[in-house]
């Protein structure tokens, strides 16, 4: 039913089932990547309410007008389901403009949910709204080994711009940064 497919802006009703999907993606992108006991912490009781509460932040009081929250949705068992979201603003890193430079946050679909379309409209949404905004350049920060997530970005014709660094999760965890145009 591929009318019953899209995406709108987060709410708060929704910071419940975002956590969880970001959880859950992350158990399934970086399962592999760091130590176990550190991957327990990030999705233990401690960090969801944290994580819940930077999310009501975000959606409450965003850092700029350009900041945004957006989910994907699926009619699933009759009923009207959060699959996946994305975050995305204007780019943080020093080496970038933030007034031309955008960067996707956090990109995450519950793996229960992946292969049916819910990423690629989440980044399509993002950078439908980035351009409209008047963005030219959109980055994301992705391990550097093999995972679905780089995958994913790269299979959307994103590459890496030579920007590198390590995530520090008892074990260090290098990160290589995508990018791609998004205007002309």
């Amino acid at each position: 039913m591929s009318g019953a497919q899209f995406v709108r802006p987060a709410r708060t009703s929704d910071v419940d089932t975002v956590v969880a999907v970001q959880v859950e993606s992350w158990r399934a992108v970086y399962g592999d990547l760091i130590p176990g006991e550190v991957l327990a912490e990030m999705s233990g009781p401690q960090a969801r309410t944290g994580f819940h509460a930077q999310w009501t932040a975000a959606l409450e009081s965003p850092p700029t007008s350009k900041h945004r929250l957006v989910v994907a949705t699926d009619l699933i068992d009759g009923k009207r389901t959060v699959t996946g979201f994305a975050a995305f603003g204007p780019a943080g890193d020093p080496d970038l403009w933030p007034a031309r430079d955008a960067e996707v946050f956090a990109l995450h679909v519950s793996p229960a949910h992946v292969r049916r379309g819910h990423g690629s409209r989440l980044l399509n949404a993002a950078v439908d709204q980035l351009v409209e905004s008047g963005f030219v350049t959109v980055h994301v920060w992705v391990p550097e080994a093999d995972n679905a997530l780089r995958a994913f970005f790269e299979s959307c014709g994103w590459r890496a711009d030579g920007a590198r660094r390590e995530i520090d999760l008892g074990e260090r965890l290098p990160m290589v940064r995508l990018h791609a145009a998004i205007a002309r």
